[in-house]
């Protein structure tokens, strides 16, 4: 499996990428667009600068990470004496736990929220926002799982599995679909659903502040920033006031924005968001 790396991510990232695009047609949520295909190339863009930064920067990235202190036996799992099947979903559940943590502190860092505003300024949402990072937040993402990684011992097999699972569900979550009502509430459960994600999506800060969740739905339940809805409903405005001109979605402005403020838009600040049912 990981002789097969390279493959396997870029399998998965094709599949999964089309296979939404295509039901964002059949089951599309907000079926008018008005920039629609056109922010891709940007969105897209920015997932491609970020990946090149990162093997420039790391070239054995989060895998190579585990690969190395794995045949050192570091980290917490070895020194335990963990078997496999323990070490492998443990540290596939714990990661998550680590990028729910790592989001929610983008939010509360007016640097990092600079970085990741990048993110929050898509005037629209699709499968593709899901990949719109800019890459110096993609690069110091990566610094931060090797070093969960590392202190882990976290097996190389089970990062793999995360990072594919990562970014399948990141893609998920952001998707202009509409799940089924009946699907959609089992769905939820476990994972983020694009309609729990919409939220965090939303214009309203307050809303921003909430649902930072990617793969697994429990951490917002678990540590209180669980919004079951946004208030406007499917009236929400997805976006950043002040970065929505059409403009503002090329690469070269995306990759700047950080540099820029804006005056319009309240600074962050931590939330308590009230846990509501689904």
């Amino acid at each position: 499996m990981l002789a097969h790396e390279a493959a396997i991510r870029l399998g998965v990232f094709l599949a999964v990428l089309l296979a939404l695009i295509a039901l964002e047609r059949v089951r599309p949520w907000r079926a008018v667009r008005p920039l629609g295909m056109r922010r891709w190339p940007h969105n897209l863009g920015l997932a491609v600068l970020g990946s090149l930064l990162v093997r420039a920067a790391v070239p054995a990235a989060a895998v190579g990470a585990a690969l190395w202190a794995e045949g050192r036996g570091i980290g917490l799992f070895p020194a335990l004496g963990a078997p496999g099947w323990v070490a492998i979903p443990l540290s596939i559940l714990l990661l998550d736990l680590l990028i729910y943590w790592q989001h929610r502190i983008t939010h509360m860092v007016p640097v990092l929220w600079r970085l990741h505003r990048v993110h929050h300024a898509d005037p629209e949402i699709d499968a593709t926002t899901g990949l719109r990072f800019h890459p110096v937040e993609i690069l110091l993402s990566m610094a931060l799982k090797m070093a969960a990684v590392v202190a882990l011992g976290a097996p190389a097999v089970a990062v793999l599995a995360f990072e594919v699972l990562l970014n399948a569900t990141a893609m998920f979550n952001h998707a202009a679909i509409r799940l089924p009502p009946r699907i959609e509430p089992l769905v939820r459960a476990v994972l983020v659903t694009p309609e729990m994600h919409r939220t965090h999506h939303s214009e309203i800060r307050a809303e921003t502040d909430s649902c930072y969740g990617f793969c697994l739905s429990w951490w917002d339940r678990i540590f209180g920033s669980y919004v079951a809805a946004p208030a406007a409903g499917e009236a929400v405005v997805i976006g950043v006031a002040g970065w929505r001109d059409p403009a503002q979605q090329r690469l070269d402005r995306l990759l700047v924005q950080p540099l820029r403020g804006n005056a319009r838009e309240p600074p962050p600040q931590r939330y308590s968001a009230r846990t509501s049912s689904p």
